[in-house]
């Protein structure tokens, strides 16, 4: 009897929290009735469109099975709800600068509630705004200007012999995918913060972006569950890190000065300066982590997959690292100069982020009823702007799913068309880390090794972010010195 009426009064108050979020999404809808709204559909009362969203996301077909259906029946911007929140997708490269260049002007930044937890409230990825933004931002860019990112090419260099001599020789097979999440992990733990790592904690990472995307429902047996214990047991390390090197700092065993430090230093220095706090430090490694090495991981591998289908284009990359090696004395290493003369492979790498981009887009939040292209976007509506809007765009590309990496010749671009890694004070700051990361990985195996894929045709699959289905394994040899 008493289990009964505790199911009752559990069941009232389920309905009645439902019930109000529902008049609360209605009295809004109904308010913006009176003004235009972009076309498109609601969907299901709270749910909305999201089940179709997810299940398109499940196959890495958002854009083809989720977006383009509505594209064609309602234009480039249109109306739906997803996870809750009513959102308009807008598509093209003037909507794409109208949004990203708007940000704490008309717009912020805006993830599910489980994206910010587990990522962090203090990290650029909150909730943070204005100055606050800046000035961590600013700390993070200073750590990849060019000098910085000069002086790191020799430490890569380092990271990526060693990881092939481990996980590469003496093997006739391997996932290529999980290589490059294990290499792009070290290099940011190890080149970028200046962190040993700890082989498990590349685990513990993954179980924390497992959740990112789903339900804030932490029950156990959840995923959001499993990755929210998972972010404490990262965020105790880096707490205790972080203390460590304040201690050291403090002491006179490293300098305070921020100039020449590693970005954990940098952002150690600036919170004993009182410019940011521990939390904020913690939360921004553990970001930076993620937008580090999972995105980075994923457009290495595309680019080694476009290399095995176009044997043409392997062929002027694999020259253009052999022109540099032949001029190389014999322990002499890469320099940034040489980066700057893989020109093909670059090309070939942004062709596949186009193709494949590590992310599909992001959200913002409008923070005043913002008018568009005719359309009202109300305020504290969602706005979704995605990468395919323009990658996939005949007016941005011709025969856009042609892969052609000549498009990208010096100066070929217009702005706010190519987004793989976001765009505006938003945008990725660590883009030219994984230029570098792409470049310098892709010339040490292509003057060592030959390779080809076990599944030429392997899905892409999304949770949350895009990866081979299968790992990407491929077979691989070592190139004899003789070998073309």
């Amino acid at each position: 009897m008493e289990s009964s009426n505790i199911f009752s009064c559990v069941l009232f108050f389920l309905t009645a929290i439902i019930s109000a979020i529902f008049l609360k999404q209605r009295k809004s809808f109904c308010r913006s009735k009176r003004r235009l709204l972009p076309p498109g559909e609601m969907g299901l009362p709270l749910v909305g469109e999201t089940m179709d969203f997810y299940r398109a996301q499940k196959n890495n077909r958002l854009f083809e099975e989720f977006v383009q259906p509505r594209l064609a029946k309602y234009g480039p911007i249109f109306k739906t709800n997803l996870m809750g929140s009513p959102t308009v997708i807008v598509n093209g490269a003037e909507a794409n600068r109208f949004i990203l260049s708007s940000e704490f002007k008309l717009v912020v930044s805006s993830w599910p509630s489980s994206s910010v937890q587990l990522m962090g409230t203090n990290s650029i990825m909150g909730k943070q705004l204005g100055e606050q933004h800046r000035c961590i931002r600013s700390l993070i860019s200073s750590s990849l200007n060019y000098a910085h990112l000069e002086a790191l090419v020799p430490k890569i260099c380092n990271t990526v012999e060693l990881h092939l001599q481990k996980n590469w020789q003496g093997k006739d097979n391997l996932s290529l995918y999980r290589s490059t999440k294990v290499l792009t992990f070290t290099i940011v733990f190890e080149c970028f913060l200046g962190l040993k790592v700890d082989p498990q904690m590349v685990n513990t990472f993954e179980r924390v972006l497992e959740g990112v995307f789903k339900p804030a429902i932490n029950f156990p047996g959840t995923k959001f569950s499993r990755a929210k214990k998972a972010r404490q047991e990262i965020e105790k390390e880096m707490v205790k890190v972080v203390r460590e090197k304040r201690k050291e700092m403090e002491s006179g065993l490293e300098p305070i000065e921020k100039g020449g430090l590693t970005l954990l230093a940098r952002l150690v220095a600036a919170m004993i300066q009182g410019e940011i706090t521990e939390e904020e430090v913690v939360d921004n490694v553990i970001v930076l982590v993620f937008a580090a090495h999972d995105t980075t991981s994923f457009a290495i591998a595309m680019t080694f997959k476009m290399l095995a289908q176009h044997p043409e284009w392997y062929s002027r990359v694999h020259q253009e690292h052999m022109d540099i090696l032949s001029n190389k004395g014999p322990h002499e290493g890469l320099t940034m100069e040489d980066t700057k003369k893989m020109k093909y492979t670059w090309q070939v790498a942004r062709e596949s982020m186009r193709l494949f981009p590590p992310i599909f887009g992001s959200f913002r939040k409008a923070i005043i009823d913002i008018e568009y292209e005719g359309f009202t976007i109300p305020k504290g509506w969602k706005v979704l702007w995605t990468t395919y809007g323009t990658h996939y765009n005949t007016d941005c590309f011709e025969d856009p799913l042609r892969f052609d990496p000549s498009r990208f010749e010096e100066g070929s671009i217009p702005p706010y068309v190519f987004l793989p890694f976001g765009g505006g004070t938003r945008a990725c700051a660590g883009y030219q880390l994984a230029k570098l990361n792409i470049l310098i990985f892709v010339h040490f195996v292509v003057t060592s090794y030959n390779w080809s894929l076990v599944y030429p045709n392997e899905s892409i699959t999304m949770d949350p972010l895009p990866f081979p289905a299968f790992g990407m394994p491929v077979n691989i040899s070592p190139k004899m010195p003789s070998t073309p």
